[in-house]
């Protein structure tokens, strides 16, 4: 496996290498759309509703789509409308130099080169509640991620991609100011569009809830509980970021209602497998970390959630949010900080002890004015017609 691991590293290396002295010759396709979401992860959030908009307007019209997707053939994903190629890959960093637009949802990696005449529409994939980049206040002896990068080698790996960028999504104005002083981009290149992938949350019908329900095997007839975490900057092994569940599902099966089940889905980094237990059959429903998550918000009558910027979009729906931060200090102390003030700006109590807020579940206990408050100020864009804004924008590019 080390000689394995060593292979592959020359390889990439080359790879690298042959890609910056040969980017330059590729001329660029006019009529070329590249798509990545969560580095390669998935096809999925922003660049995923930019994509299935742009087949519809009559603007893109005889463009030519890829995603690019990681172990693709063993996933064996399939996406109308579009060439799925995979991740990193010697075709990968050839259409990277020949696409006219790329639409990505994520930092790309330093060793990227653009050409000026190429378009980087960057999506991002969500409002901040953890401080981001230039933004976190911390030691200079901390590190970040798996590699242990430096807080200037952090914040350096994000100037770099925001050079880059034509434009950067902002959801709205609290997001515009942010992505200012954390990314250190100008004004000009943000388009306070709201979300596109949002659209389906403004858009949905109960035909897609029926049919999502359907596919994760979930009764149509009970309540759904989503339990959606975030990810420990601190928690991670060799392979990726490990999270360790500190909730007693048992005790939410016997305090909530019986006509209620749990959806569980972690964070998409999270790379550790979570095991079935026979006594939670048909109450506790396990989801992948790479299922696209907006399809579960609208199966689901409540959301449980910690310190994860989840809370914004699913705010759109109206319906009752629970904050279990148990490692509250602890969390505020040892990583990022916040840019809410979370005791008073969250749209939903935050909870210390688990059976209490069980209790309020089970018993309906939930404040809808602070929703209304919420949303007028981080929702206010989204009315179903935010990924055509951004292709509005994009056309002037054409």
């Amino acid at each position: 496996m080390k000689i394995l691991r060593i292979v592959k590293k020359i390889a990439g290396k080359i790879i690298k290498t042959g890609y910056k002295l040969t980017y330059k010759l590729i001329p660029v396709d006019p009529k070329l759309v590249i798509f990545i979401s969560f580095h390669g992860r998935g096809y999925s959030d922003n660049p995923k509703a930019i994509f299935e908009q742009m087949k519809k307007d009559p603007a893109f019209e005889g463009y030519r789509f890829i995603w690019f997707i990681k172990n693709h053939k063993k996933k064996n994903l399939d996406i109308p409308g579009a060439k799925v190629v995979e991740y990193f890959s010697i075709p990968y960093f050839f259409y990277m130099s020949r696409a006219k637009f790329w639409i990505i949802n994520c930092k790309m990696p330093t060793y990227i080169w653009k050409k000026s005449e190429q378009v980087y529409l960057q999506t991002w994939h969500g409002t901040p509640l953890k401080r981001l980049a230039h933004d976190i206040n911390v030691a200079e002896d901390t590190t970040f991620y798996r590699s242990g990068a430096s807080y200037d080698q952090m914040v350096s790996s994000y100037d770099i991609d925001v050079q880059r960028y034509n434009y950067m999504i902002s959801p709205n104005k609290f997001c515009t100011k942010v992505f200012q002083t954390s990314f250190g981009i100008d004004r000009a290149r943000l388009i306070e569009t709201g979300y596109p992938r949002n659209d389906f949350l403004t858009n949905h019908t109960n035909e897609d809830v029926i049919r999502i329900k359907k596919q994760y095997a979930i009764p149509l007839d009970k309540k759904v509980v989503l339990y959606a975490p975030t990810w420990r900057d601190n928690s991670y092994v060799a392979a990726g970021y490990t999270f360790e569940l500190q909730v007693d599902f048992h005790q939410w099966k016997k305090m909530l209602p019986e006509d209620t089940v749990v959806v569980f889905k972690p964070h998409y980094l999270i790379i550790n497998h979570f095991e079935n237990d026979k006594e939670l059959e048909g109450f506790l429903y396990s989801i992948p970390a790479s299922a696209e998550i907006s399809e579960l918000y609208i199966i689901a009558d409540q959301m449980v959630t910690d310190y994860s910027s989840v809370f914004f979009d699913y705010a759109i729906l109206k319906r009752p949010i629970y904050f279990y931060m148990y490692d509250l200090e602890q969390y505020a102390a040892d990583l990022r900080g916040f840019y809410l003030d979370i005791h008073n700006d969250l749209p939903g109590k935050i909870y210390r002890d688990e059976a209490k807020m069980l209790e309020d579940i089970a018993q309906k206990n939930y404040d809808y004015s602070k929703l209304e408050t919420f949303n007028a100020y981080y929702n206010n864009k989204e009315d179903g017609h935010a990924a055509q804004r951004v292709l509005d924008t994009l056309k002037k590019d054409r």
